[in-house]
């Protein structure tokens, strides 16, 4: 079983060592990919009660294709307005959702998903993608974990 690796102090301390972490990274490597690789698994090692982390990417159909993750297979396409992730990037902001069977639309790639988090990655006024984040229990995100995967993702986007 992996072990989580232990972090410090309250919730947003922790948050706040692993954006340093994060941009120790992606520091000097312009490789999108690479960088959103390492992201992924910098939040699977960091988050506990998950069980997926990872990016849609836009491509040029306009529709979120599977990029870097850590978790089971995973659904390859989602047009935008299907489902949390279409619907995050096509509105252009976060949702937090504490049940996943109770959003419209939802697209059950993982039945063992209850509770997601998905953040729109804007660089400029360009949607480029989400970081999706999927939990097996419900209610699993609150208002620190948004803000701070907030902050996650702005840092992330710098390197792009």
């Amino acid at each position: 079983m992996f072990q989580h690796q232990a972090y410090e102090g309250n919730k947003q301390e922790r948050y706040e060592l692993v954006i340093k972490q994060l941009r120790a990274l992606i520091d000097g490597e312009p490789n999108r990919i690479a960088n959103l690789a390492n992201a992924s698994a910098l939040l699977n090692q960091f988050l506990h009660d998950i069980n997926w982390v990872g990016f849609y990417l836009m491509d040029e159909q306009n529709q979120l294709a599977l990029g870097p993750f850590q978790g089971q297979p995973a659904c390859t396409r989602i047009p935008l307005g299907r489902g949390v992730c279409g619907t995050s990037a096509q509105n252009r902001e976060t949702l937090r959702v504490a049940d996943v069977h109770q959003f419209p639309g939802h697209i059950a790639c993982d039945a063992a998903s209850q509770s997601e988090i998905v953040i729109p990655l804007i660089v400029g006024d360009e949607v480029i993608g989400v970081l999706d984040i999927d939990a097996p229990i419900v209610n699993r995100f609150d208002e620190i974990d948004q803000e701070m995967l907030e902050k996650f993702t702005a840092v992330l986007v710098q390197s792009f």
